[in-house]
């Protein structure tokens, strides 16, 4: 059984519907559960691949689907109950489902007060709209507010998940957000694990074609974690997996998927054959020593926007 999530941001834009099928095939080949969508995505096709895909491809009931809702099409944060249940509509309807099994709150809305867009997920519960849900992109605070809301009366939908970015390059999150999630007793999923594809080692030398960072709409995501210090952990990686004769890939995602509360990395691969070798690191468990010194040379790594 795969400890990894598929990721399906790039669905749609620049992952073609057959790319996305092929993707989707190996993953559940490979024992793979846990797919992960947005409202969002490609403003909406990402949604619409996955949902023609389970209907044509694979077997939905072995599958944990899930996606999110709180930002609209024009990029604005929108956590009222009103949009919320809208959206979770949509989704169901161009998934083509009757419900999904995790349905998170894709950000925080400071201009909504969190007891109302808390209550949307109670609705989408009982409502039998989701099995279950979760929280995405929300700082310590945010986190323990809502899931302390939650607890607090009967009845109410428990928060189960957190899904945040999280990488050797990207180790802030233990300082508040991961406590938070495990007094909640929430489960941590992971996005970006690779470090938006730096820890790949693939820029090592240069920004190459058909990369993220060279295309116009990814460039700014890629562009952070191209300085100085990323580049001394990336090279730490790389020195690891030389080491124990595997990639740097392998390195970076079995760091993360083994550290405290992580249920499972989201992976999003732009082709077949990044998906491919992604799956392939699954049983590379790092050596204690090893994860140690990676540990000590991405401490606390800075935070990049």
């Amino acid at each position: 059984m795969s400890r990894l999530g598929l990721g399906t941001m790039t669905w749609g834009q620049d992952t073609e519907p057959d790319e996305a099928a092929a993707q989707l095939a190996a993953f559940v080949e490979a024992g793979g559960t846990l797919v992960d969508t947005a409202d969002v995505y490609s403003d909406g096709d990402s949604e619409r691949i996955l949902g023609h895909l389970l209907r044509e491809l694979v077997d939905r009931d072995g599958l944990v689907i899930a996606t999110k809702a709180a930002i609209r099409p024009n990029g604005r944060y929108d956590g009222s109950r009103r949009h919320l249940l809208r959206a979770l509509d949509a989704s169901l309807d161009r998934l083509g489902l009757e419900h999904v099994d995790l349905w998170q709150l894709h950000v925080y809305d400071p201009a909504t007060p969190l007891e109302e867009t808390l209550s949307a997920l109670d609705e989408a519960v009982m409502s039998g709209r989701t099995r279950y849900v979760g929280v995405s992109n929300y700082a310590g605070w945010q986190v323990s507010k809502a899931a302390a809301w939650q607890r607090a009366w009967p009845g109410r939908a428990p928060v189960v998940s957190a899904q945040l970015e999280y990488s050797l390059l990207r180790r802030d999150i233990e300082r508040e957000v991961v406590p938070a999630v495990l007094d909640a007793g929430a489960g941590l999923l992971p996005w970006s694990p690779l470090g938006r594809g730096v820890l790949t080692g693939k820029y090592r030398t240069g920004i190459p074609a058909g990369s993220r960072a060279a295309a116009p709409h990814f460039s700014e995501f890629v562009q952070p974690y191209l300085d100085e210090e990323c580049a001394r952990i990336v090279e730490s990686v790389v020195t690891a997996a030389e080491g124990l004769g595997v990639s740097p890939l392998s390195v970076a995602l079995s760091w993360v998927r083994d550290r405290p509360g992580v249920t499972a990395p989201i992976v999003g691969a732009r082709t077949p054959a990044q998906l491919s070798a992604i799956l392939e690191s699954e049983d590379l468990t790092l050596p204690n020593e090893i994860r140690a010194a990676l540990d000590d040379v991405s401490d606390m790594a800075p935070a990049h926007s």
